[in-house]
């Protein structure tokens, strides 16, 4: 079972990974996009629930939505940003050209989200309503670091 598991990630790896190499700007552009909104509709999912109270608190809804944060924070998301990908370059997009000015603040900032947002799916699934609104901050917190240097009004 474990070696046919290895082989079918191997195979998908060997796959996708001339696929994203090929990917149009715009494509490129769009699926990150869609990524982020994807997280943000999840945020919004956990902040009713914990923080607004606007929701009736449910572990299972929002440990399912810290799962898909964790998910977009995981997924190799670095490969959507090529040069042509910012808007001194493209349309449709509010890429700064500083983030590939500025390769350590990225990485710095990308290597929080994914830890934060780790730690938001781990206490998510404890279910400690409070710790979760905690985490759920510092994960927001990334977000901002990143729109404050990198993202244009």
């Amino acid at each position: 079972m474990n070696k046919r598991f290895v082989s079918v990630a191997v195979l998908a790896a060997a796959i996708s990974t001339p696929t994203v190499a090929q990917m149009s700007v715009e494509d490129q552009i769009e699926t990150r996009q869609a990524a982020y909104q994807f997280a943000s509709w999840n945020m919004g999912k956990i902040k009713a629930q914990t923080v607004d109270g606007s929701a009736a608190f449910d572990q299972n809804q929002v440990a399912a939505a810290a799962k898909a944060i964790a998910a977009v924070a995981n997924s190799g998301m670095s490969v959507l940003y090529s040069r042509d990908s910012a808007n001194d370059r493209a349309e449709n997009t509010r890429l700064k050209p500083n983030f590939f000015e500025e390769p350590m603040k990225v990485q710095e900032i990308a290597v929080s989200f994914v830890r934060e947002a780790n730690a938001l799916q781990e206490l998510a699934a404890a279910g400690d309503q409070a710790a979760i609104a905690r985490q759920f901050a510092k994960v927001g917190e990334t977000c901002k670091a990143c729109h404050d240097n990198f993202r244009a009004k």
